[in-house]
């Protein structure tokens, strides 16, 4: 049951501000506040729920800060045969949109970590630490973790039928470039009834922290949110999917 939960964590984001957004922080397609629930299902069974929220961040300078936070845990029933409790936290600077901070609490089963990573953007450098061991490792500029990245692509892609993006991610000791890419303009019915969604496919020449078998769709709303809705991908039996049942805006439902 490790990749039906840990999937999510690559690919997922109530409170009020504590600031002010200036014009340019409103044109983002989220907010600081955004908080989004999944139900996880495996081979049509409720594994567990996952949530996405931007916390609020401090004012650094001239600089916007948000707390990406991911979190997934098992149901009642998967918890009595593999117990998962997850949580993901990645601290970002709005303003460039690039990671500063990322720190990763595991825990499946009987395994036990705790992954941090600290990301000096203008030395090109990460500093992680994982299994007690520290390391510092060079990385191009406009690195993304494996958190931000959904927002900086729920950000910057356009939602055309062919457009693509590719960007690069740091994940375990390694920078590793993904590619995005709209599939389609299609509309999906789900918990949030019928919407307009842009299918895009997220090319994985890698193995993420979870143990997918290959790339992933995850579909956002065209709406001015771009919410991701749902999510799919292979594991070594079938398919996972998250599908959102809380935190959808008013004017997507109207859609």
């Amino acid at each position: 049951m490790t990749p039906v939960l840990s999937a999510v964590l690559f690919l997922l984001t109530l409170g009020a501000p504590v600031w002010s957004l200036a014009a340019e922080d409103a044109a983002r397609p989220f907010q600081v506040g955004e908080r989004l629930t999944y139900d996880i299902s495996f081979l049509n069974i409720s594994a567990g729920t996952a949530v996405m929220e931007i916390q609020t961040g401090e004012r650094v300078d001239e600089r916007v800060m948000g707390t990406f936070v991911t979190t997934a845990q098992s149901s009642p029933t998967v918890t009595r045969f593999f117990p998962v409790d997850n949580r993901v936290e990645s601290l970002t600077d709005l303003t460039a949109f690039l990671p500063e901070h990322m720190t990763f609490r595991r825990r499946e089963g009987k395994k036990k970590e705790d992954i941090e990573y600290t990301f000096h953007q203008q030395d090109h450098t990460v500093t992680a630490v994982r299994g007690g061991i520290t390391e510092t490792v060079p990385i191009p500029a406009g690195t993304q973790d494996l958190i931000s990245c959904l927002y900086y692509v729920r950000s910057q892609l356009p939602f055309t039928q062919g457009a693509s993006m590719a960007l690069n991610v740091y994940h375990d000791k390694k920078v590793r470039q993904i590619e995005v890419r709209v599939e389609k303009i299609e509309r999906i019915e789900g918990p949030w009834g019928k919407l307009e969604t842009a299918q895009v496919l997220v090319i994985m020449p890698f193995q993420g922290i979870f143990l997918n078998q290959g790339n992933i769709s995850v579909w956002f709303t065209t709406d001015a949110r771009r919410i991701p809705v749902r999510m799919k991908a292979k594991v070594i039996v079938g398919s996972i999917v998250a599908d959102l049942v809380e935190g959808i805006p008013e004017v997507a439902q109207r859609k």
